[in-house]
């Protein structure tokens, strides 16, 4: 019996070292209160086994899962400043930077894409000819400036070595590192996005450069401009504090100030009242529709805006917030765990399917509509069992926080 019992034993520690995600889970321990260091730990515990995607195929540093966990880490470092949630984000972002194209060798880099040379891009379908270049570009940049934007916000660790060591030569130090990724940034950014992909002329609005093979020419989708904006919005914040760049930094404002008042001001949405006699938007995909923006781009709109107002520099309120959180409740939830597919409250094919789980960009709006805040959570959530979505964990645990911060 003995020996039956330590090699089971050792077998179980053998494959806990093998297959660690097996055992790491984040676990919800409550809906209301403080967030906890149970809930903090678990989800270190968790990111710690995770593996950066080897490139941006399927936009894998986008919406995809690596891009959704490098934004995961850095709100729940905004939430709870520990330096292992950090560690993890600059371990993706030391992966996001080595994979852009003209730093990685082949096959993942030096491709040729539309413009002829080999941009500082990450390259999401290599198998086009040409290939193209979106909004997923903006993300990755995103993620670099707010890993950047959050070390110089955390000035006891400026002179400390990064705990992860430095195996790319991107900086010793946490400042190093920073002042890497922020410089990076602004290099992707400049040589391809501002460059080549945009074209800012009409008023500072985002549309797709007359030549780009994808989009030429049109406005660019919400979901996208919110992509850009993550990056304009970090990049600003990082140049903000280090006080080195305020013409560079004024550029990026005044593009994110443009898309933000074009959305809001400049017919990007239609207002209404829900059937409860709530103050509601409809919105489209792209203008210059204005109606009808799907389940899943308007859960990525949805989160950037968020992200926006969390930020406080761009004037995005709450009571500008509200509506959002309206549609969702008294529109898009249909009752019985049945969630519209389109912001009007209709459901079609595709990425306008109804669906039986909120998409997690929609759970920031629960701090907006603090009556719906349970049974949003709880859609997908549940006290004492786990999850392995960072990206819904991350944003449950913020509203959280600013529920418990506002009592």
């Amino acid at each position: 019996m003995r020996g039956a019992l330590t090699t089971y034993a050792l077998r179980a520690v053998v494959g806990a070292l093998l297959f660690p995600s097996v055992r790491a889970q984040i676990k919800v321990s409550s809906f209301d209160g403080n967030v906890t260091e149970e809930e903090l730990k678990s989800f270190n515990d968790f990111v710690t086994t995770l593996k950066p995607g080897a490139d941006n195929i399927g936009n894998e540093w986008a919406q995809g899962h690596s891009g959704e966990q490098t934004k995961a880490m850095g709100l729940v470092y905004q939430i709870g400043g520990q330096q292992q949630t950090l560690d993890q984000m600059l371990r993706f972002c030391d992966a996001v930077l080595s994979e852009r194209n003209d730093l990685a060798k082949a096959p993942v880099g030096q491709h040729k894409i539309w413009t002829g040379g080999i941009d500082p891009v990450w390259p999401n379908n290599v198998s086009q000819n040409p290939i193209q270049t979106g909004g997923e570009q903006g993300d990755p940049v995103g993620h670099l400036a707010n890993c950047a934007n959050l070390i110089l916000k955390t000035n006891n660790l400026y002179d400390k070595k990064v705990t992860i060591g430095d195996p790319n030569k991107y900086g010793a130090t946490y400042l190093d590192r920073a002042k890497t990724y922020l410089k990076e940034a602004d290099t992707a950014m400049n040589n391809h996005i501002l460059k080549r992909l945009l074209d800012v002329s009409n008023g500072n609005k985002m549309y797709f450069a007359k030549d780009s093979p994808y989009m030429g020419d049109k406005p660019v989708p919400w979901n996208q401009q919110m992509m850009f904006n993550y990056a304009f919005m970090n990049l600003c914040d990082a140049h903000r504090t280090l006080k080195d760049n305020p013409t560079l930094l004024n550029k990026y404002k005044s593009i994110i100030s443009a898309s933000i008042d074009w959305f809001f001001h400049g017919g990007g949405l239609q207002t209404g009242k829900s059937k409860e006699g709530n103050p509601i938007y409809n919105w489209g995909y792209t203008m210059p529709k204005t109606s009808g923006e799907d389940s899943n781009h308007g859960s990525l709109d949805v989160a950037g805006f968020a992200r926006t107002y969390i930020d406080g520099n761009y004037g995005i309120t709450a009571d500008q917030m509200k509506p959002f959180a309206n549609m969702f409740v008294d529109v898009m939830t249909l009752g019985k765990g049945k969630y519209a597919g389109t912001v009007d409250g209709k459901s079609g094919d595709g990425h306008a399917s109804d669906t039986n789980y909120i998409r997690s960009g929609y759970l920031f709006l629960a701090e907006f509509r603090p009556d719906a805040y349970e049974s949003m959570m709880s859609a997908d959530l549940a006290v004492g069992k786990t999850t392995k979505s960072a990206d819904q964990f991350s944003r449950f645990l913020w509203v959280k926080r600013q529920r418990a911060s506002a009592k």
